[in-house]
């Protein structure tokens, strides 16, 4: 017995010890972040934006910073020589016809997309419909525009995933239905650009740490390829180039500000369910394990700027960003923050109507009434 409690006592202090050395481990990063985050964090002044920089003139400004954040998205893919584009299919739908493309995006990628052709005669406003990231990889076009002639499972998917997140409405078949040339295409990584091994977001971690390697920055590659899309659909001769715009939910939000700062072909946009300040994404308080899944990435960027005054780019074209008070992933605090330094940017060139915001009583999602607001909004400035 007496020999029985020695071995219990010695295995308790065995582990007593263990526990404590555990404890006193050094150690520098928890929760995916370095423990000296904080004092990180102080650093970012963001001395490009506009209002701090020494720049008064806004031209002047946005030529400025636009170059400033060209520059620290690392090389972009080289465009292609040529479009040659290919009608795979077409269907027959509400007031405009469905077609599945094909075309060179860049000179390394041809790529799938559905365009959507309104009826009747002469040049229609078009919008880049940019899909979500949902951690949702096997479809992406097929979240914007309602697919055919394709293996059930992948139209039950796209059902499914337009039901959760845009109350059973796809944006780009909506909008049209209403008069416009949609164009969506997939991002790399979704859809039918996806891994070969299966997309995920384990994957997406290791091809935008691969792509850094080969100097290339994936979110800014994709960013890249909606301002080529955006070409692209503006030398369609159905679509009149000076009335074009773009729009999305959640990663597709962070698309159109990014494309809205980037294409000078974009002349109204809507954001959805995506807006912050870089101080919020990086806190202990929000609780997220990941920050984007590498889609919204720019590396050095928030060394000069952060995303509300990447935004202001778009300044003066017309802007409208939608966030919901209840969405988990964009703490309510961090947009009305965003939303006042964008009003002060566009309120001082004197263009304060051409940019609404607005905080909804809703999550992360699109539904019925906030497509509605979207078209309204667009119509007000491509029609």
């Amino acid at each position: 017995m007496n020999r029985h409690i020695s071995i219990f006592v010695a295995a308790s202090v065995l582990w007593s010890v263990a526990a404590s050395a555990e404890e006193n481990r050094a150690y520098e990063i928890q929760r995916d972040m370095p423990l000296f985050l904080d004092s990180l964090k102080t650093e970012f002044t963001y001395p490009m934006a506009w209002g701090n920089s020494e720049l008064k003139d806004f031209a002047k400004w946005k030529e400025t910073a636009k170059e400033k954040l060209v520059e620290e998205m690392l090389l972009p893919p080289p465009r292609a020589n040529s479009y040659d584009l290919e009608i795979l299919e077409s269907e027959k739908r509400d007031g405009y016809t469905a077609y599945k493309i094909e075309f060179n995006l860049t000179k390394y990628s041809r790529v799938k997309g559905y365009l959507l052709v309104p009826d009747g005669e002469g040049k229609h406003p078009g919008i880049v419909a940019l899909h979500d990231h949902g951690a949702h990889f096997t479809i992406g076009k097929e979240k914007m525009v309602r697919p055919f002639n394709v293996d059930q499972a992948v139209l039950d998917d796209s059902d499914a995933w337009a039901e959760n997140l845009y109350e059973g409405q796809y944006v780009g078949d909506y909008l049209a239905k209403n008069g416009y040339v949609v164009l969506s295409t997939d991002a790399l990584m979704w859809g039918e650009r996806g891994c070969k091994e299966g997309s995920d977001n384990t994957h997406l971690a290791s091809v935008a740490g691969n792509m850094l390697l080969l100097g290339r920055n994936l979110s800014s590659w994709m960013s890249y390829e909606d301002c080529y899309a955006t070409e692209f659909l503006a030398s369609l001769p159905e679509v009149d180039a000076e009335r074009i715009g773009c729009t999305g939910l959640s990663m597709g939000g962070y698309r159109t500000f990014m494309l809205a700062a980037l294409s000078p072909l974009i002349k109204a946009s809507v954001g959805v369910c995506w807006m912050t300040t870089q101080d919020a994404m990086m806190d202990w308080k929000y609780g997220r394990h990941e920050r984007g899944g590498f889609a919204n990435n720019l590396g050095g960027v928030f060394a000069q700027l952060d995303y509300p005054h990447i935004a202001t780019l778009a300044c003066p074209n017309a802007m409208m960003l939608i966030n919901g008070e209840t969405d988990k992933l964009f703490k309510p605090h961090a947009v009305k923050q965003c939303y006042d330094t964008m009003h002060k940017a566009w309120d001082s060139q004197g263009v304060g109507d051409k940019l609404e915001t607005h905080l909804l009583p809703q999550g992360h999602e699109m539904p019925k009434g906030v497509q509605k607001m979207a078209l309204e909004f667009l119509d007000k400035w491509l029609k």
